[in-house]
């Protein structure tokens, strides 16, 4: 149906995360997607303002938050199944590429371009694709933490992977996000109004 983006867009809070785990909390792909574009935001803003850079903060939250837009047509694919073997990878990709299509032509034709461009960035915007990924990551730590601290130790090696992951991207704005943010993860709803 013609002009449904935003009706299917709405869907995504029906998307749940983490299907192969146990969850004390249900994560919806809405949330992370909001959770992503305000951690990716938050990078930008953080490469601009400590490393100089000229990154464009706000395209880097749009890129963000639909990031994930084409799981409301695939669904959210667990990560070890997505990246099991090359194979996988690419198909997964093509299909995602075709979710997102799909999405776009719900969109009146007046406006598409100006989404197009979010749902596919271009070589313009790599170092922001790296900012989403990295931010992407962050929010699957942050997960991870929050499992963990109410008890539930489903999530401890993939927190381990994801910080091993992050090590690897070597981006000094994540070092920075994860020096100055993430302790605070750690503490009590009491402890982070005291400051």
């Amino acid at each position: 149906m013609k002009n449904s983006f935003f009706a299917m867009m709405s869907r995504m809070k029906y998307i749940e995360r983490w299907s192969l785990m146990r969850n004390s909390r249900q994560e919806n792909v809405s949330e992370h997607s909001l959770e992503v574009s305000m951690i990716a935001h938050g990078l930008a803003v953080i490469a601009n303002r400590r490393l100089d850079k000229h990154v464009n903060v706000e395209r880097t939250a749009m890129i963000a938050m639909y990031h994930d837009s084409s799981e409301i047509i695939t669904g959210d694919m667990p990560t070890p199944i997505k990246y099991a073997n090359e194979d996988i990878v690419t198909a997964f990709k093509q299909i995602e590429h075709l979710a997102a299509n799909e999405l776009l032509e719900l969109l009146p034709s007046d406006l598409r371009e100006d989404y197009r461009d979010i749902f596919f960035p271009g070589e313009e915007d790599a170092y922001v694709w790296k900012l989403v990924k990295a931010a992407d990551k962050l929010s699957a730590l942050m997960k991870c933490i929050e499992e963990s601290q109410s008890g539930n130790k489903e999530f401890v090696s993939a927190q381990a992977t994801i910080m091993d992951e992050l090590e690897r991207m070597e981006l000094e704005e994540v070092k920075i996000f994860l020096d100055t943010f993430i302790p605070a993860f750690y503490h009590t709803l009491d402890e982070l109004r005291k400051g």
